[in-house]
């Protein structure tokens, strides 16, 4: 349960002159939010749910009584932000309710970078609101096959993750998705099912995720300091997974595509990803983000 107002821009708890009210969003919230992912197909499970809103500040809005839409965000340190979860029900779409969201959403994030995986329904709203296109996401998923191992030079190597390893794994997704995201990483893996480094002569040069959401499992993050760094952790997971539901969201400019599909996961969906504010930036020498977390966390 949230213990104060984070979106002071609501001002008080009175319904617009249609009957909406917007709101903060509480834990007796996600199971309606929830139903409303299911109603336009998307697989987010109620734990799904409980994940990402612990690391949020989320909003909802109520006509009647009843929830009709939810947006959600994510807080990165003091200059940088991730927005995602921004569900209307389909019988309240055309209202400008996912306007009115996303502006409340936005209220004191104008010092920030705030990055979000866009529909093709909902990018002309992210425009109006001064995102920018900055890329392509591209959605794979099916049942995974066994991957062949891919060989790696002398000095490289895939292992397990360490216990004592999580501040090295925070700084490789820090320079390689531009934004310091600690307690996201700690809630990955804390979860996850397996986690695999890739090292070079004792020093981590990338990671990757194996976890459970959705359908199945999704693969991500990953990264690598190039290609076949990145295709040597997924085939690896792929291979852990092989035979089960694998979801995984790649940069388009990867070069992945056509390589997971060999894999057995077809592309079945892309999102335009956007920004608002200041670039992201990346040391020299950072390694790539070749696979998101989530469309929603980015």
């Amino acid at each position: 349960m949230l213990l104060k107002n984070p979106f002071p821009a609501l001002g008080d708890t009175s319904p617009a002159d249609d009957g909406v009210l917007l709101r903060p969003m509480t834990e007796a919230d996600l199971p309606h939010a929830q139903a409303l992912s299911a109603e336009l197909r998307w697989p987010h499970r109620l734990t799904d749910w409980e994940h990402v809103f612990a690391l949020a500040e989320g909003l909802v809005a109520e006509r009647d009584g009843k929830i009709i839409a939810t947006a959600l965000r994510w807080l990165w340190g003091e200059r940088h932000a991730t927005v995602g979860l921004i569900i209307v029900t389909p019988a309240c779409q055309g209202r400008r309710i996912g306007h009115r969201l996303l502006t409340a959403l936005l209220d004191g994030l104008d010092h920030h970078t705030v990055l979000l995986q866009a529909t093709m329904e909902g990018r002309g709203l992210y425009e109006r609101l001064g995102f920018v296109r900055t890329g392509e996401i591209r959605q794979h998923q099916g049942v995974a096959q066994p991957a062949p191992l891919i060989a790696l030079p002398e000095g490289w190597r895939l292992r397990p993750a360490g216990q004592n390893e999580a501040q090295a794994l925070h700084r490789l997704d820090a320079d390689a998705r531009g934004m310091p995201r600690p307690q996201l990483i700690d809630s990955l893996l804390a979860q996850a099912e397996a986690c695999v480094v890739l090292d070079h002569d004792g020093t981590q040069k990338g990671f990757a995720i194996l976890r459970r959401f959705g359908r199945g499992h999704v693969i991500g993050p990953v990264i690598a300091p190039d290609t076949e760094g990145a295709k040597a952790l997924i085939a690896h997971l792929a291979g852990t997974n092989a035979g089960r539901f694998t979801r995984i969201d790649i940069d388009f400019d990867s070069g992945l595509a056509e390589w997971l599909e060999s894999l057995g996961l077809l592309r079945v969906d892309a999102a335009t990803t956007m920004v608002r504010g200041e670039p992201l930036q990346h040391p020299d020498g950072a390694p790539r983000l070749f696979a998101i977390v989530t469309q929603a966390l980015c």
